[in-house]
């Protein structure tokens, strides 16, 4: 044991060579291991019915939509539950995709998902986490891993062909999470 405490004393690079190594290790341990345990929050509120439209002159104009008691209200169009992937990989809570006047939205409402490096959300023409990234809709990287957020969808997107979520991980190429939607 003193052999190799001399070791380092008698070689300064070395020991900051190992310093560095220490060093370099540590943040890789960090970037792989606490999203095990970091938590982010957010709790937007959900998409109201006011839809945007443009105007003649390239402004835009807020409108109401109402229903026929006077209110304001966003319907639901199709929804769904996350899922269990494993121990490490999983999400619970709610998904819908929100009709709010002319606009879309997907709706995470009250949800909790296990963390990971670099993950994002995509909506998926296919069902059970399957997803492809040449036919998906890619629309964000995820906002939170607990609460309530939306992501709203373009103006293009055929929300009829959509048939759930997924929640990926990128850095690892793993599912998360997904939400398989029926309509309502």
């Amino acid at each position: 044991m003193e052999g190799i405490g001399r070791s380092f004393i008698a070689h300064p690079a070395r020991l900051a060579g190992a310093l560095l190594t220490l060093a370099a290790l540590s943040v890789i341990v960090w970037y792989l291991a606490s999203p095990l345990f970091v938590r982010t929050y957010v709790n937007e509120a959900p998409p109201s019915a006011i839809a945007v439209i443009a105007t003649a002159t390239g402004g835009t104009q807020p409108t109401a939509v109402t229903t026929a008691g006077g209110q304001e209200t966003p319907r639901v169009v199709a929804s769904g539950e996350l899922g269990y992937v494993d121990s490490l990989h999983n999400g619970k809570g709610p998904v819908r995709i929100v009709e709010a006047g002319a606009q879309h939205f997907v709706r995470f409402e009250d949800v909790t998902l296990t963390n990971a490096p670099d993950v994002h959300v995509y909506l998926s023409l296919e069902t059970g986490g399957r997803w492809s990234e040449a036919t998906s809709l890619y629309l964000g990287p995820l906002k939170a891993t607990n609460g309530s957020f939306n992501y709203e969808l373009p103006p293009t997107a055929d929300v009829g062909s959509y048939q759930s979520v997924v929640v990926w991980c990128r850095a690892f190429r793993v599912l998360i999470s997904w939400a398989d939607f029926r309509a309502t």
